[in-house]
């Protein structure tokens, strides 16, 4: 995906400027505005592969982009992709800069005071993930082993919080230092992404395998508060690619392997005001 990234810099470079500038916000649009102006404005990141990233065309791509792209067909209106950052996706979808995100935004409770969430649409799915010959089914087969993981992150969190006494964390720099370390055998398991799994697979098939779900992540598309219309009409989507198989296709094209189980049984209360 390194190839991806040749303009990124570039690119968030400008999505700064253009917040920091007398920009005037676009009135937050309805769903009948939508219909009425048959014009859609969806943001994504475009630095958070393979979800968001940028293609050899300079043009936002990944899994977000061909979710974002399935719906506005599914709704008759022509897209626009508008590049957002973490940290202002949600003040450009508040300022009325999008109508809409579909930008791998978690469930928080935090989030969920400032935004409306539709169903979920993707999750990312954390494993601890190790040699084959080493059996580790649950957190307390932990004990004793060595586990590598990227400092500071999700699964960093997840098995510090997991992790029994005896067990030894070690942290790495990033992702590829900690999957380095596993396949050296300096660490015995490692925790990572489902799409981290894929990688290592790729390079040594049969000599590692999932242990357990160390966490489950679900990502939902974004609205301003009480777009009410709009959410629901969504959520009515989200429904039929499920059903039929489209979202799933996009998933097995950008992460090569199946939509989660958790996108078809989740059963939380999705916050929202």
């Amino acid at each position: 995906m390194m190839k991806y990234f040749r303009h990124t810099l570039a690119t968030l470079a400008a999505i700064g400027v253009m917040a920091g500038t007398g920009f005037s916000p676009a009135q937050a649009q309805t769903l009948e505005k939508i219909k009425d102006s048959g014009q859609m404005s969806i943001g994504m990141l475009v630095d958070f592969p393979p979800y968001g990233i940028l293609n050899e065309q300079n043009q936002p791509d990944g899994y977000d982009a061909d979710v974002a792209k399935l719906l506005a067909e599914d709704m008759g209106a022509e897209l626009t992709l508008v590049p957002v950052t973490g940290p202002n996706r949600i003040p450009y979808l508040l300022g009325g800069r999008v109508d809409l995100l579909v930008a791998s935004l978690g469930i928080t409770p935090d989030r969920a005071k400032r935004v409306d969430y539709s169903e979920p649409y993707a999750a990312i799915v954390v494993y601890l993930y190790g040699q084959t010959d080493i059996d580790i089914p649950d957190a307390e087969a932990m004990q004793g082993k060595t586990i590598g993981v990227a400092r500071g992150s999700t699964q960093d969190v997840a098995v510090t919080n997991l992790a029994p006494e005896g067990a030894t964390i070690q942290r790495f720099p990033s992702d590829a230092a900690a999957v380095q370390a596993l396949l050296a055998g300096q660490v015995q398991a490692v925790g990572v992404s489902g799409t981290v799994i894929h990688h290592i697979e790729q390079r040594a098939p049969d000599r590692f395998d999932k242990k357990f779900v160390l966490r489950e992540q679900v990502q939902s598309i974004a609205f301003r508060p009480g777009d009410d219309e709009l959410r629901a009409r969504v959520n009515e989507f989200l429904g039929r690619v499920k059903e039929n198989g489209k979202l799933d296709e996009v998933h097995q094209k950008w992460l090569d392997s199946p939509l989660p189980d958790v996108l078809y049984d989740y059963d939380k209360e999705i916050p929202h005001q």
